[in-house]
């Protein structure tokens, strides 16, 4: 009796350890299928903060140049890893003016005339403009859409034909 015994007992090991092996399987896979997953989220957050980077860039060439006086669109190739290779480009749209208002000048009222007043001399005033800066960035390579940043841009101007060519609107 203790033969056919022991013949039994040897069987089932073998099943427990088959069920305990495809356990450890199923397990390791699942933790290479979460990773890979997470790898791949932080590559989308790297590349979208790479453009978002690249799009501040751009607005920030654009709006240090004379973009209130005669506002248009620009396309600027933007090399983040400093390779000397374009990574991303950059569409800015043309800027939009949303408001203008005149500040006030030194003598208080806000107003400019041409006529000659002996006396009285004041200087133009200035108008404190809004703009909308809405830039489109794509991936260089891929020409894919990546992401699209709006920035708002405060800008004093001079003199009021300056403001009423390329900021029209009512001034108050």
């Amino acid at each position: 009796m203790k033969p056919n015994l022991l013949l039994r007992q040897r069987g089932a090991t073998l099943v427990v350890g088959l069920i305990m092996l495809a356990l450890i399987t199923l397990t390791v896979t699942t933790a290479l299928t979460l990773n890979s997953t997470n790898l791949k989220s932080v590559g989308n957050m790297q590349v979208r903060n790479e453009a978002i980077a690249a799009a501040n860039n751009a607005i920030e060439q654009v709006i240090s140049g004379p973009f209130a006086v005669t506002p248009s669109s620009t396309q600027i190739s933007i090399d983040i890893d400093n390779d000397d290779a374009a990574d991303y480009i950059v569409d800015v749209n043309v800027p939009t003016c949303l408001y203008n208002v005149s500040e006030t000048t030194s003598a208080g009222t806000g107003f400019y005339t041409d006529v000659e007043t002996p006396g009285f001399e004041s200087a133009p005033p200035t108008f404190n403009t809004l703009w909308d800066i809405q830039a489109v960035v794509r991936d260089a390579r891929s020409s894919t859409t990546i992401v699209t940043v709006h920035q708002g841009v405060r800008r004093s101007q001079l003199p009021q034909l300056q403001t009423s060519a390329s900021c029209p609107g009512p001034t108050t």
